[in-house]
């Protein structure tokens, strides 16, 4: 009988969630599925799955469910796509193709510098990356949708994005009279078709007034008449300087940018901005090449510059979180009084906590005045994408006038979002109309003529966006405990010079060293020689800021 009754028991276990989960459609069953890998937040998923689901069942009369995966930020979901493909890749080369798997393969087949010729006369490595490029080999994946061009770049670079055809088939919505592309130094669309931006997004600061004010700050006062502690000024959260100054210690929010490729991109932001004014401060043309050798000593300075820059503003912050979002979400609560954000984050987190009568909000979203380009959030489509005319479907519906509508059009107006307001700036120019302002969200908010305001040059950091990720790192991340003492040190000390001098030391990472020894390092599939190299770092930044501290200790 005791038997009977805990067979029973695990009987009831197993068959319940059966019998009472919701019916097979409320469930999600559909005539397609269409499975999309994505960093988009709850509000974004929900409402574009909602309205595509309706714009496909009129269009073709099936119903289409939308398996979203979101195994984290950008970053996290560019190296789970990586490895995804690997796997698939090495399965179809041992399994169907019955070739032996090795180094070679492994480093080559989505390599972007193996270079095709001949293919009678292919190495190894050659054959391996041809075979990759003419196969349908996927992950069991349809579209990559949401994150920065760069991390779009290097999925189409590798092999894994392919191109959907509608650049092509839909030439009116690009070009002179559509999406450019590109603006301000940043590319729009990818010009072989393989990923096209889908919303606008800038970068900068979000702050807390009422935070703000608990710390004697007045943003507004600041932005007048700049206020000065030791040998910073603050001013008024207009600038990124400003998440650096002394008496915000302890008080900013950041990510760590090698989990969230937006953050990564904020930094780059800071540096480009530090280069143009070293290069402006020169009197050079931004134009020039880095073969100049007068241009190539102010990249680096420039550089420099960026980088004590993101060593002031770490060592304010209170905290490395994994996840961008969560950086708004704490300043409008005041457990930190700003960060680093994205503009949509910071947007929908201020409408989030505002005054419903009044509209007011106690936290603000602002770009750094001259501080960031306009870039795309863009969509791709995977190689071997199980239901690729679902996905280009998507894609359209995403680039036409009732997907833009999404982005940026208030709850509830006609078009629009019917649950959450995405506080998203759409990509075509034509969602831009004086008409409409009243239905957006955003209606001030005129990307195509911010983007004006700031020239990205791919030149300067393009090439070392894993690098600036993985010295933020090594310099900040990893040893930010020593650097938080010693920042109180030179805070309490009054910032003496030799204290500070040694506190501010980025030879080690400087820009010769990024483009040289650190790229190389991060570039070989070694990893065991990436952490050996990141440790050694590391650990010279504890080092160099505990002797920082000392030094300031003594001048007590």
């Amino acid at each position: 009988m005791r038997n009977l009754t805990v067979l029973a028991g695990l009987l009831l276990i197993v068959v319940i969630p059966f019998a009472l989960r919701p019916d097979a459609e409320g469930f999600g069953a559909a005539d397609r599925t269409l499975v999309i890998i994505s960093p988009h937040n709850e509000a974004i998923r929900y409402e574009f799955a909602r309205a595509f689901a309706e714009h496909y069942k009129k269009k073709t009369g099936q119903t289409v469910r939308i398996d979203w995966r979101t195994p984290g930020g950008t970053s996290e979901i560019a190296r789970f796509i990586a490895s995804e493909y690997q796997a698939a890749f090495e399965y179809y080369w041992t399994r169907t193709l019955g070739r032996p798997w090795n180094a070679a393969v492994l480093g080559a087949f989505d390599n972007k510098r193996v270079r095709l010729g001949d293919p009678a006369q292919d190495t190894p490595e050659q054959q391996a990356r041809r075979i990759f490029l003419a196969s349908d080999v996927g992950a069991g994946m349809d579209l990559f949708f949401g994150g920065g061009s760069y991390d779009f770049q290097v999925q189409a670079d590798a092999g894994r994005l392919v191109d959907s055809g509608v650049t092509t088939r839909r030439g009116d919505l690009f070009g002179a009279d559509g999406i450019p592309q590109t603006l301000g130094g940043e590319v729009y669309w990818d010009a072989d078709g393989r990923w096209i931006g889908t919303c606008l997004s800038a970068f900068g600061i979000c702050f807390n007034h009422d935070a703000a004010a608990r710390l004697g700050l007045e943003p507004e006062r600041a932005r007048e008449s700049a206020e000065r502690t030791g040998p910073f000024e603050f001013h008024g959260f207009s600038r990124w300087e400003d998440l650096g100054y002394p008496k915000l210690h302890g008080q900013i929010a950041l990510a760590d940018p090698t989990k969230s490729g937006s953050v990564a991109k904020a930094f780059e932001m800071l540096l480009q901005q530090q280069i143009r004014l070293v290069v402006e401060e020169r009197e050079l043309s931004a134009d020039t090449s880095l073969e100049d050798v007068e241009m190539a000593d102010a990249v680096a300075e420039g550089w420099e510059r960026g980088l004590r820059l993101i060593l002031r503003i770490a060592a304010n912050a209170r905290y490395f979180t994994d996840a961008a979002s969560k950086i708004p979400l704490d300043v409008s609560l005041g457990d930190a009084v700003a960060g680093m954000a994205i503009d949509f984050y910071g947007r929908y987190q201020s409408e989030a906590v505002s005054d419903p009568e009044t509209g007011e909000s106690r936290m603000v979203y602002e770009t750094p005045v001259g501080g960031s380009s306009i870039g795309v959030d863009p969509i791709g489509l995977f190689r071997g994408a199980p239901s690729p005319d679902v996905a280009v479907e998507f894609i359209e519906f995403v680039l036409s006038e009732a997907g833009q509508k999404l982005w940026n059009y208030k709850v509830g107006v006609p078009g629009g979002p019917v649950k959450f307001a995405l506080r998203r700036l759409p990509v075509l120019p034509e969602m831009y109309d004086p008409a409409t302002a009243h239905l957006r969200s955003d209606p001030h908010v005129l990307p195509y003529e911010l983007a004006r305001d700031f020239t990205y040059h791919e030149e300067w950091t393009a090439p070392l966006f894993r690098v600036i990720s993985f010295v933020v790192r090594v310099s900040a991340l990893d040893p930010h405990v020593e650097m938080k003492h010693a920042w109180t040190a030179l805070i309490e000390a009054d910032f003496p010079e030799q204290a500070t001098a040694r506190f501010f030391d980025v030879s080690a990472v400087n820009y010769p060293h990024a483009r040289g020894a650190i790229l190389d390092t991060l570039r070989k599939p070694d990893k065991l020689q990436q952490v050996k190299t990141a440790k050694e770092l590391s650990d010279h930044f504890r080092a160099q800021y505990r002797e920082a501290e000392e030094l300031a200790r003594k001048r007590l």
